[in-house]
């Protein structure tokens, strides 16, 4: 894994193991504005073969001026404890929910992708008073609107002992599948994926017992449908999306956003990009998510 210059390794303990961080503290930042007074702006990878902290490390220095970042591993990614488990939904509901809980001392604003975006919203539903608005980046239980993906064929394939480790070992914890993944259901633009990325990828992938969290999200077991919970969100949102997304259409999150015109104030889709806009077009997404800073922020003010 990486660190973005200027970024340290912290560690909390939640109900599954130890938890790791980064935050802004050293050179080049102006050490005298970060502080915990800034207001909290947290931001949690996806799910995925190697995904961890790094996926947002493009983005969230942009914004240590105005806020105290806090950028997790989630457990089973990352430099974070990796327990020998299947992994559920409340697991990270859980871990998730404790996170904040220990790290911000104000309402937070969460910036999520994909099914941990999908996740935060049950988070916000369940703990408002955790939150102070929410930024997701393509937003998706993955089995939305009845469409379930434990139906799949490369979930029934990772459902198989023996089979499940042979396919994580040999098709996802390697340089040559990380690339493929990358290129196929990650990245819009092939040639936008330079070999940091990919490196970062790796190191996750292949950290001790690494493929328990990612084999349960291959199974489905993390998976559900979202539409049946978004309508009970109160909290200001915005939501961007890929154009390019290979898991879920734009038009799939504008109908889930038209389900809770409410608490979803703005839905951006940005051109040209696929499931992480963050890594793809950082500079971009930088300046969609300035955008909905401002435009959530008189709605999230007491």
């Amino acid at each position: 894994m990486f660190e973005a210059n200027g970024f340290s390794q912290h560690s909390i303990v939640t109900s599954l193991g130890r938890m790791v961080y980064y935050t802004a503290e050293g050179s080049p930042w102006n050490i005298h504005t970060v502080s915990n007074e800034l207001p909290p702006l947290v931001f949690l990878h996806g799910f995925g073969g190697g995904s961890s902290a790094y996926e947002w490390s493009k983005v969230y220095p942009a914004f240590v001026d105005e806020y105290r970042i806090l950028a997790p591993d989630l457990i089973g990614w990352g430099r974070s404890e990796h327990p020998a488990k299947d992994y559920k939904i409340e697991d990270y509901l859980t871990t998730i929910t404790e996170f904040l809980e220990q790290t911000c001392f104000l309402p937070a604003t969460v910036i999520a992708s994909s099914l941990t975006a999908a996740l935060t919203i049950r988070v916000a539903i369940q703990r408002p008073d955790l939150f102070k608005s929410l930024i997701l980046v393509t937003p998706s239980g993955l089995s939305d609107f009845g469409d379930n993906y434990a139906r799949t064929l490369f979930s029934q394939i990772a459902k198989t002992p023996i089979l499940d480790r042979l396919v994580y070992f040999t098709g996802i914890a390697n340089s040559a599948g990380i690339q493929s993944f990358l290129e196929s259901r990650q990245f819009a633009e092939p040639e936008r994926i330079y070999p940091e990325i990919v490196e970062a990828y790796l190191k996750s992938a292949q950290q001790p017992n690494a493929e328990y969290a990612a084999l349960s999200f291959v199974r489905g077991d993390l998976c559900f449908d979202l539409s049946l919970y978004i309508t009970q969100l109160n909290t200001p949102t915005a939501i961007i999306w890929g154009e390019k997304s290979a898991f879920t259409s734009p038009e799939t999150g504008q109908r889930l956003a038209n389900l809770n015109p409410t608490a979803i104030k703005v839905f951006q889709k940005i051109d040209h990009v696929g499931l992480t806009p963050h890594l793809e077009l950082p500079a971009v997404t930088i300046g969609v998510i300035r955008q909905c800073l401002k435009m959530l922020e008189p709605l999230s003010t007491p």
